[in-house]
């Protein structure tokens, strides 16, 4: 599975489990479940939009690499620059939403960052060894 499809598939597992999780945790620390719910659908819709534009953007710069494949290293760098990007949407938004200052979002966000990173490390590693590398990964023909 390539290109577009094989985006569309990867985002919509990632966010659903993603979803799931957040609502979970933000209920858990005594936000109201519709708020709960309606952060985690909030931070998701934000982070499709940058998953989308991260990852066109890294395959890009992954197409122009003479090294082909996703090693341990690629794999860090990627998750970090995702996680990096939704910083900066997720915790303007949470600190609205939730009715909580900047400071407090983004430390309540430092927590969903710390999880996210391995998550989407693990997440990215199973889909690629269900679905196969994208063509940007894999070595050329010679």
């Amino acid at each position: 599975m390539q290109g577009w499809k094989r985006r569309v598939v990867y985002v919509s597992l990632y966010e659903g489990i993603a979803i799931a999780l957040t609502a979970g945790v933000l209920k858990a620390l005594g936000h109201e479940p519709l708020h709960a719910v309606v952060a985690s659908v909030g931070a998701s819709a934000l982070a499709v939009t940058w998953n989308l534009i991260f990852n066109a953007l890294f395959e890009a710069w992954e197409r122009r690499q003479a090294v082909k494949g996703r090693s341990i290293r690629r794999r860090i760098a990627h998750a970090i620059g995702f996680e990096g990007g939704l910083v900066l949407s997720i915790v303007p938004f949470f600190a609205w939403w939730l009715q909580v200052s900047l400071w407090q979002a983004f430390v309540m966000d430092l927590g969903f960052i710390l999880f996210f990173l391995v998550y989407t490390f693990v997440f990215s590693w199973c889909f690629d060894r269900a679905f196969g590398l994208p063509a940007s990964a894999l070595e050329q023909p010679a």
